[in-house]
């Protein structure tokens, strides 16, 4: 098929905007591209868009579309018309695939959120008495590693630098340490 550059003809509407008219010899190039190549390129998108059939025709539009606004690109000696198509339509189904996967979901309810449960001083100080009472029933090497790891937020070399012992033996003692403070909180009825 030979292109050559098809002169676009303009006009404008009532609200005095532009539009771009198709002329005689843009359509009939267009009808020779589809006629051409459109049931190769929607196979093509179809399986560059899984099988959803609504967006392989959008593809093959807007591929199309993009021949019409750039008919240099069909010109014979700068390739194969048909690979152009389908190297058109690929590119435009990785761009529509990077919109889709940037973009947030948004969600639609008619129920409103629920507020924010109240903090509960009372409660949160007896949880703060219960923890503390449980860790006083520790032996002192698993208290002392439990502070240091997690109330004074320090890393296991951080906390081993501390006590004068291995990173080995942070971690074991903290393995340890956890469990007795699980049983020892059981046996003072707390679960969960």
């Amino acid at each position: 098929m030979t292109a050559r550059i098809p002169e676009r003809t303009h006009r404008r509407t009532r609200a005095g905007s532009e539009e771009t008219a198709i002329s005689d010899h843009d359509a009939q190039l267009l009808r020779a591209l589809h006629d051409e190549h459109a049931e190769a390129l929607y196979a093509h998108a179809l399986r560059l868009v899984n099988g959803d059939r609504q967006r392989a025709e959008d593809l093959v539009q807007e591929t199309l579309l993009r021949a019409w606004r750039h008919p240099e690109s069909l010109d014979p000696t700068r390739g194969s018309v048909r690979s152009w198509l389908f190297t058109t339509a690929r590119n435009l189904a990785i761009d529509a695939w990077r919109r889709r996967s940037t973009r947030v979901g948004e969600v639609f309810t008619d129920d409103l959120p629920e507020p924010p449960e109240a903090i509960d001083e009372a409660e949160r100080a007896v949880e703060a008495w219960t923890v503390a009472e449980a860790l006083n029933r520790l032996s002192p090497t698993h208290r002392e590693v439990l502070v240091e790891c997690f109330y004074q937020g320090r890393s296991v070399a951080e906390a081993a630098s501390r006590l004068g012992v291995p990173p080995g033996t942070v971690k074991s003692r903290t393995h340890y340490a956890l469990r007795s403070l699980r049983l020892v909180l059981a046996e003072m009825g707390v679960t969960g």
